[in-house]
């Protein structure tokens, strides 16, 4: 991981809105040298000529939150994007729909909800690593349950049937000796409502991300058991920014840009997380006190990136979790996929 002190923010002036921040704006990034309806949208402009690119993400995951945040600060449009940002859900499945019809030609997803399509044949390029650690494995305090071993035989609660968050702790099951597809059930909730099944005896847990699972163990008392910051997820990447191949490749100075914004930004987060938690607050007003939504912010990694060899590293073992889980072709070659779909964007 590469860790560097954040550059001081300079903020632009002009209004913001909700409604500006989910239709279009600025956004850029240069290095050194160097919600919940999908579609919203407005505009934030700046003096010059920038170079307009459209960016997807996932407004009700805490993780994104610095996107928008800096765009209202204009350091996308400083270091020289003009941007569309696309809410587009919060599902694996729609990220990829979100690129592969136009709608958006970059931006930020999870690792493992990336690999599959790309394997599939999908022109994806992935060339960002920005945190590590968003989504948790809840349980009730009286359970009986203290590790993911002891989930065998119960039922785990979730948002969608290939949520990130069975994805991701389908691996650590694996990793812990389970079958996740046969030693535990998987059953579907509402996605504010995961907790209620709990709560009501039709579920043993909660695998689900922040701010909401951060939520829950604060409101209803629920034990965390696992999380995608420990254990099999140590110093692992969460959130990958991906492009579309052939923009990419005739738009290699923008993208370049998107991942040098991405990297202050976040860096900036990492060193002001109340910030970044107001401006959440006030803007996406996601129903959740100030006070927890910056200290989810302040327990994510955003202060660990990953770059080049560092990302290809990620992407590689990304590939030998998911054919452990059997999503993943048996015949799919983790180093070859890794070095061919992998950009060392600052080289």
């Amino acid at each position: 991981m590469t860790k560097t002190p954040p550059r001081p923010l300079q903020p632009v002036s002009g209004t913001f809105s909700r409604r500006t921040l989910l239709k279009t704006a600025g956004i850029a990034g240069a290095a050194a040298g160097f919600g919940a309806l999908a579609g919203r949208s407005g505009s934030y402009a700046i003096a010059g000529n920038l170079i307009p690119i459209k960016l997807e993400w996932t407004e009700v995951a805490a993780c994104h939150s610095p996107v928008g945040f800096g765009l209202a600060k204009g350091i996308y449009a400083k270091h020289g994007l003009e941007v569309e940002l696309f809410y587009q859900g919060a599902s694996g499945q729609t990220l990829i729909q979100a690129l592969a019809t136009r709608k958006a030609e970059a931006g930020p997803g999870l690792l493992y909800d990336w690999l599959k399509p790309i394997e599939q044949g999908f022109d994806v390029k992935l060339f960002a690593g920005s945190h590590g650690g968003c989504q948790r494995v809840l349980v009730k305090p009286d359970s009986g349950i203290k590790t993911l071993t002891d989930l065998k035989g119960k039922t785990i609660g979730t948002f969608d049937v290939m949520s990130p968050s069975r994805v991701a702790f389908s691996v650590a099951l694996a990793k812990a000796g389970l079958n996740p597809e046969t030693d535990v059930t998987w059953k579907v909730f509402p996605f504010d409502l995961v907790a209620e099944g709990v709560l009501k005896g039709e579920a043993d847990a909660v695998a689900h991300m922040d701010p909401w699972a951060y939520s829950y163990e604060k409101q209803h008392g629920f034990v965390k058991i696992a999380d995608t910051q420990t254990g099999a997820f140590q110093d692992r990447v969460c959130c990958v920014l991906g492009v579309n191949g052939d923009y990419y490749e005739a738009n290699k100075d923008a993208i370049k840009r998107v991942a040098a914004a991405n990297l202050e930004i976040h860096q900036y987060t990492a060193k002001h997380p109340d910030e970044v938690a107001k401006w959440y607050f006030d803007t996406l007003r996601p129903g959740l006190p100030l006070e927890d939504l910056t200290e989810v912010l302040a327990s994510f990694t955003y202060h660990d990136h990953w770059f080049g060899k560092e990302l290809l590293k990620e992407v590689r073992i990304g590939y030998e979790d998911l054919k452990l889980t059997g999503v993943a072709d048996a015949s799919t070659d983790p180093e070859e996929i890794a070095n061919r779909i992998t950009i060392d964007i600052f080289a």
